[in-house]
């Protein structure tokens, strides 16, 4: 076990060792960005004439990006957001209208992380299913639905949200036949259906399920531009030209219309060059390190039924799970600390797990796990 003041000591060798050039990092979506790594970057695009200035984020690289994700994510429009909160609330508010109810799982960022932010600012009842667990079925949703209409006022669901991979649930998704019941339910009824998608690409790297076809099942599609593209901030909200039209409105209300977006969006869009082949090697590569980990004694890498890039670190009991964290700094191997979400410390993969062999990773958690036993 690790004191405070061990633990303070730690935390600073931690921040260092995340922005070393050959650590691998176990935290995260995307490859850790330092100040000169973002900075370097911005010069080499301003070099390539890459960086176009917007208007309180109208136009220049802003309006680029919007193209190019509305494009890749099939759907007739997009609009940046500078968050992921704002993108979902306000995707939220308009899909609902007058219909105050917004049906969510319990476990998802919007309900638990985000202040009760509906009702405060836009007078929407969130309504969550599946208490503790990653995803409500389509028959839970049904049941809902059917409480909305035959009460004594009628209160009908102005929205649905789907928030896959959950982050609280070790990012655990909605598994694919699932959502199509789900989604298609929504259809069934005329409710507009919402993805918070932010971390789409990691699932749909690990189900094989594209990322349009994820979109298509939606109404509106929210992922994070920052998590992995590179960016130190930024959001993209999307779906039909009618929903986005005129959004810039309610963005600027909530005081999101930023000055200078330009520059947060040309990194974005310099971090999704290659990023969909990248991540794909790193979930491989990973996949193959857990596997030779697990034949070792008293450790298992565990994957999730329907996970995706977050995989949960088991030790036997008689190894002290912090100290043997810890060693594995020695070794420039950066695992996030255990949090109170998640009984167990998990491992995060990204495009970090390329800058060692296979073969060196192991040897770390080999000779790490031999000095604890």
């Amino acid at each position: 076990m690790i004191n405070s003041a061990n633990q303070a000591d730690s935390a600073l060798r931690r921040s260092e060792l995340v922005h070393a050039s050959e650590s691998i990092v176990f935290s995260g979506d995307g490859e850790p960005q330092s100040p000169e790594s973002i900075v370097g970057r911005l010069n080499s695009m301003l070099t390539a004439g890459d960086l176009h200035p917007d208007t309180y984020s109208l136009g220049g690289s802003v309006e680029a990006f919007e193209h190019r994700m509305a494009d890749e994510l099939g759907k007739e429009a997009a609009i940046w957001m500078p968050t992921g909160t704002l993108a979902n609330h306000l995707a939220l508010r308009r899909h609902s209208g007058t219909n105050a109810r917004v049906i969510l799982q319990e476990q998802s960022h919007i309900y638990q992380d985000e202040g009760d932010a509906l009702a405060r600012l836009s007078g929407l009842n969130a309504i969550p299913l599946a208490k503790g667990k990653p995803y409500f079925t389509a028959t839970e949703l049904q049941e809902a639905l059917r409480s909305s209409v035959t009460g004594r006022v009628l209160n009908p669901v102005g929205a649905v949200s789907i928030e896959s991979p959950v982050r609280r649930q070790a990012g655990q998704i909605l598994p694919w036949d699932e959502m199509q019941s789900v989604t298609s339910l929504c259809k069934q009824e005329g409710i507009p259906v919402h993805l918070d998608g932010a971390r789409l690409y990691m699932m749909s790297a690990s189900t094989g399920v594209g990322v349009k076809e994820y979109s298509e099942l939606f109404d509106s599609v929210y992922i994070s531009t920052w998590k992995y593209f590179g960016s130190p901030f930024g959001a993209i909200l999307a779906g039909t030209s009618e929903f986005i039209e005129g959004m810039f409105h309610d963005r600027r209300m909530f005081g999101g219309g930023l000055p200078s977006g330009y520059l947060a969006t040309a990194l974005s869009m310099n971090g999704m060059d290659g990023f969909v082949d990248r991540f794909s090697e790193s979930l491989v590569k990973a996949k193959a390190i857990f596997a030779a980990l697990n034949k070792l004694p008293s450790i298992e890498i565990h994957q999730f039924e329907h996970g995706s890039n977050v995989f949960e670190l088991r030790l036997a009991d008689e190894i002290d799970t912090d100290q043997f964290v810890e060693s594995l700094l020695d070794f420039n191997i950066v695992i996030p600390w255990q949090k109170r979400e998640w009984p167990l410390p998990l491992l995060h993969v990204n495009s970090s797990i390329l800058r060692r062999s296979n073969d060196e990773i192991v040897e770390a958690f080999t000779s790490v796990l031999s000095a604890r036993l």
